[in-house]
């Protein structure tokens, strides 16, 4: 079932009254990228001047539409982004300034996210249980939430919103999305896309409506009942507030915040794969992912030939235009940023660490910082327990599996954690109830990177949210517990005689 909004909508509004092209200035026209011959290519995006389709506030109505039916809707909108992907990884890239191949990585994410959905179409559902009454029937029956919110952040403009889109709306839900606002050129060309693509189906394309903004308007939606369930991406600060507001009205959330990173090495790690890990880990997205390793434990037998490999390692990164082929590292998203790695780096050295390779701003245009190394902090220093989202690794020593197994466990977040191991029973221990306590538990193999078909999220101060894969479409879904009885007599459970 989709439930439907009346009508798609009206144009951005700006303090309340229409902005279109006719209320501003020739000169501000002027400035706009679409009306720049270099970014001539946003229209084939459909992008223009005025971008109609922004949420208005009106829901209703409701329609029948299969679930295998909306997974076939769900394929056409993978379909449509294939044939966008290189233009819309071509726009991650320019907003948020992560180089190309991920900007295109990162289409691709939504595009196997709706794969992976449509077969799910036909396969969710819950069990019919065995009833102790004779005649009996119990069944477990899911029907979709209503009208899932979805608050996205600037570092994955795309994929995140498709972790929840795609499952949503195969569950039957409809989306209101609000993106970054340093990245609302993306979350309209993706929402045009899908529009279009329900339009051509004779489906609403408000089914999957926008609204842009701020704090302001994520606020509303945090507080607004019709919103049954909101997914909130970003900061651990924010999302307690959202989780707050969302609770105080009873309504369901999906949380998926901050990340503390770490990565273990020990004695018998394979250096050759620990040292290309870390690099992805920590330098990947410049240090802006919530699953970027920020902690990096090696045991002190291998602490000094690993350190001085990856000062090598990220002396080659290639840095550069995000839009060049051959470019590892970009800028980070916003000014602000840079002032934040700043305040890291001196606080990191005001609590007795020592940079050992980066550290500064690059003399380069833009929010160029150098990937940064640090050593010699305790474990449990303030700095290192804070996530800062920049490309910042804290590198500590260790002695045993104890301890770094509990160094790994003692900050306020739990999302994504790795180690590098031969040991059969290290591996096991890890993954059991003494090991890591993250959402994300890896073995020989980077913090980020991962694959959509498990559940993505992590626990603690990270939220304990899971989206895209395994059993996380349970989430948009509300469950009944149905009895039926196709008898002639009327047994009550537990033996129970009233009468």
């Amino acid at each position: 079932m989709w439930r439907v909004p009346r009508q798609l909508c009206v144009r951005v509004a700006s303090g309340g009254k229409l902005s279109g092209p006719r209320h501003r200035p020739a000169a501000f026209m002027s400035t706009l990228l679409i009306n720049q011959a270099q970014y001539a290519w946003l229209k084939e995006l459909g992008l223009r001047e005025e971008n109609e389709g922004v949420y208005n506030g009106s829901w209703g109505g409701r329609g029948e539409v299969p679930a295998p039916k909306r997974g076939e809707v769900v394929r056409q909108i993978g379909d449509a982004l294939r044939e966008k992907i290189q233009i819309l990884g071509n726009l991650v890239s320019l907003e948020m300034g992560k180089i190309l191949v991920e900007g295109v990585g990162e289409v691709q994410e939504y595009v196997d996210v709706c794969d992976y959905a449509v077969g799910l179409s036909r396969m969710i559902g819950g069990p019919i249980l065995p009833s102790e009454r004779p005649g009996h029937a119990l069944i477990e029956q899911w029907n979709p939430v209503g009208l899932v919110g979805i608050i996205t952040a600037f570092n994955f403009p795309v994929a995140v919103y498709g972790w929840n889109n795609a499952i949503a709306m195969i569950c039957g839900n409809v989306c209101l999305w609000k993106g970054a606002p340093t990245t609302s050129l993306i979350s309209v060309a993706v929402t045009k896309i899908i529009a279009k693509v329900l339009e051509d189906n004779k489906l609403p394309g408000a089914i999957c409506s926008l609204t842009c903004g701020g704090a302001d308007i994520g606020t509303a939606m945090a507080k607004d009942e019709r919103v049954n369930l909101l997914s909130f991406t970003g900061s651990t600060q924010v999302g307690r507030q959202v989780a707050l507001m969302v609770q105080e009205r009873f309504g369901r959330s999906l949380l998926e915040l901050g990340g503390n990173n770490a990565i273990i090495a020990f004695e018998d790690a394979d250096l050759s794969l620990v040292v290309p890990s870390v690099l992805f880990a920590a330098v990947g997205t410049a240090g802006q992912r919530c699953t970027t390793a920020r902690r990096l434990f090696l045991h002190e037998s291998i602490h000094d030939e690993v350190v001085n490999r990856l000062k090598k390692a990220y002396a080659q990164i290639r840095v550069g235009n995000p839009w060049d082929s051959d470019v590892l590292y970009g800028p980070l998203h916003t000014k602000q940023a840079v002032s934040m790695f700043l305040a890291a780096v001196e606080d990191a050295k005001k609590e007795g660490g020592t940079v050992v390779y980066g550290g500064k701003v690059m003399d380069r245009p833009g929010n160029y910082v150098e990937p940064t190394v640090v050593t010699g902090l305790a474990h449990n220093a303030s700095i290192a327990h804070t996530e800062t989202f920049a490309p910042i690794l804290y590198v500590f020593k260790f002695k045993n599996e104890e301890e770094v197994f509990a160094w790994n466990n003692e900050v306020k977040q739990g999302l994504s954690s790795s180690i590098f191991t031969k040991d059969l029973g290290r591996i096991f221990r890890w993954l059991g109830p003494k090991g890591s306590d993250c959402g994300i538990v890896n073995v020989n193999i980077p913090t980020s990177g991962a694959e959509i078909g498990g559940a993505f999220g992590g626990e603690k101060h990270t939220g304990g949210g899971r989206e895209s894969g395994s059993d996380a479409w349970k989430q948009y879904m509300r469950r009944s517990t149905c009895t039926i009885n196709y008898s002639k007599d009327l047994p009550l459970a537990q033996g129970i005689k009233f009468q």
